[in-house]
C-alpha cells in the first residue's frame, strides 16, 4: 500500500477515535453537574472517576414555651446550648462531612406559644411572654443573621398539620405518654383535649421543616420518638405506590416521602437544672412555689436570696453525684454551667472543703455574674419593639416559605384537591 495512503487512513482512524473521546467526555460532564454526582472522564486507555463535592443543607428546630418567665434550666438546659449549636455551624469556617462534602445548618428557634395555650393561661400575659421569650433568645446570643426566629402561631401550617397528623395518630400511642399523666393528674377533670394531643403538634413542628436534628433534653426523648413513629406510619400510608406516584406528578412534585425522621440532639450532660427545693424534681415554670426556680430576669438580690433559702442536706461536706444527694449534685451542676470555662474537677478541689454556708453566697455570685450582661441586652432589645418585631416577621416569612411547601406535599399525599 502507498505510505502516503497509508499516513492518511491512520489520521482519519485517529480523528475517528478523538471525535468519540470528545462526545463521550462532553456528554458525561452535562448529565453529572446536572445530577451533582460523580463525573466520569472516558477517554481511549482508562477511565477515573472524580467526585464533584456537594453542599448538604440540615436544619434544626427547637423552641420554649412563653408561659410565666424563662428560667435557668429553660437558658442552660436549651437557649445557651441553641447558641453553641448556632455558633459551631454556622460561623466562619466551613463544616465538612466525613466524604468532604460542605454541611449548611439552617437553624429555626420559635416561641411556641400554641403549646403554651393547652394548660390555663392568662390572656392578658400570652402577648407579654411571648415577646419576652424572643427577647430572651437574642439577648442569650441568638443571632438573626445565622438563625432564624419567630413565634410559632404565625406559621398557619403548624395547626393545619397538626390536626392532618391527629386523624392518623393511634389513640393509643398518645395514652402512653409519660408527660401527659403527669400534668392530667394536676389539672383533674378540667384537663383539655390539648394537653393529649400536644405531642402530635410537636411532630408536626418538626416534620414541617424537615429538620434532622432536633435539640432534645431526656423528657422530651418519648416525644421525639413518636415523632419518628409518625413519620413512618404517614410514609406507610400515603407515600407508597403508583397511585403516589401519579399524584405528584400531577402536582409536580418529587416522589420521595413527605417526611424524613428526625433525630435527637440530646443535651448536654448536667445541662438539666433541677429544682431549688426539691433536687429529684426539673426546675419548672409551672411550679407554684417561685423559690424553687431561678427566673432569667430575677434581680441579683432575688437570686441570693433564693439560693440562700434552697434545700440542702446535714450532711458533711460537699460532693457530686451521689445519689442520696441530689441537691448537692444540682447545686454543683448550676455552679459549673454558669463557668463554662472550668472543669469539674477544678470546682471539687475549691468546694472540697466548703460548708453549704461557705458555698451558698460563692453560688449565687456566679449566677449573678452570668446572668448580668444577658439581662442587660434584654432590656435593650425590649426598649426597641421595632426591631424585635422586625426580627419575628423575617423569622415567620422564611418559616412560612419552608412550612407551606411541606404542608402542600402533605397535601396532596392524602388525596386532598389542591385549588388551581
Amino acid at each position: 500500500m502507498d505510505y502516503k495512503y497509508r499516513i492518511s487512513i491512520l489520521m482519519m482512524i485517529m480523528s475517528a477515535l478523538f471525535s468519540s473521546t470528545a462526545r463521550a467526555f462532553t456528554t458525561t460532564i452535562v448529565r453529572s453537574s446536572s445530577r451533582m454526582m460523580t463525573r466520569t472522564f472516558a477517554t481511549t486507555s482508562e477511565t477515573t472517576e472524580v467526585k464533584k463535592k456537594k453542599t448538604i443543607t440540615r436544619r434544626i428546630l427547637s423552641g420554649v414555651q412563653p408561659t410565666g418567665s424563662l428560667h435557668l434550666g429553660n437558658y442552660l438546659g436549651a437557649i445557651r446550648q441553641w447558641v453553641e449549636f448556632q455558633d459551631k455551624y454556622c460561623g466562619d469556617d466551613k463544616v465538612l462531612d466525613d466524604d468532604g462534602n460542605e454541611i449548611a445548618t439552617e437553624n429555626f428557634f420559635c416561641v411556641v406559644d400554641l403549646h403554651a395555650i393547652t394548660m390555663p393561661h392568662d390572656p392578658k400575659e400570652l402577648d407579654e411572654s411571648t415577646k419576652a421569650s424572643a427577647a430572651l433568645y437574642l439577648a442569650a446570643g441568638i443571632d438573626p443573621s445565622k438563625s432564624k426566629v419567630f413565634v410559632q402561631s404565625h406559621v398557619p401550617a403548624h395547626s393545619e398539620l397538626a390536626w392532618l397528623l391527629n386523624c392518623i395518630t393511634p389513640m393509643n400511642w398518645l395514652e402512653r405518654m409519660i408527660q401527659f399523666k403527669d400534668k392530667a393528674k394536676k389539672q383533674g377533670e378540667s384537663v383539655g383535649v390539648g394537653l393529649f394531643t400536644y405531642p402530635v403538634l410537636m411532630a408536626a413542628d418538626i416534620l414541617l421543616y424537615k429538620a434532622d436534628q432536633v435539640p432534645v433534653g431526656e423528657d422530651q426523648r418519648q416525644h421525639l420518638e413518636l415523632a419518628r413513629d409518625i413519620t413512618r406510619r404517614f410514609n406507610e400510608l400515603f407515600c407508597k405506590g403508583n397511585a403516589y406516584k401519579k399524584r405528584c406528578k400531577a402536582a409536580k412534585l418529587p416522589t420521595y416521602p413527605v417526611f424524613i425522621e428526625p433525630n435527637p440532639m440530646i443535651v448536654k450532660t448536667g445541662a438539666r437544672v433541677m429544682s431549688l427545693t426539691d433536687g429529684k424534681s426539673k426546675m419548672s415554670k409551672s411550679d407554684a412555689n417561685d423559690n424553687s426556680r431561678i427566673n432569667v430576669l430575677d434581680s441579683p438580690k432575688i437570686i441570693r436570696d433564693k439560693i440562700k433559702r434552697c434545700k440542702t442536706d446535714s450532711s458533711v461536706g460537699i460532693e457530686w453525684d451521689n445519689p442520696d444527694r441530689p441537691e448537692a449534685t444540682n447545686l454543683l451542676n448550676i455552679y459549673l454551667a454558669v463557668q463554662p470555662e472550668r472543669t469539674k474537677e477544678e470546682i471539687m478541689d475549691e468546694v472540697k472543703e466548703m460548708t453549704w454556708g461557705d458555698f451558698k453566697p460563692v453560688l449565687a455570685d456566679a449566677v449573678v455574674n452570668h446572668l448580668e450582661p444577658i439581662q442587660k441586652k434584654y432590656k435593650e432589645v425590649r426598649a426597641d419593639e421595632d426591631y424585635l418585631n422586625e426580627v419575628l416577621a423575617e423569622g415567620a416569612v422564611a418559616a412560612n416559605s419552608i412550612a407551606q411547601t411541606t404542608l402542600h406535599a402533605t397535601r396532596v399525599a392524602m388525596g386532598f384537591t389542591i385549588p388551581k
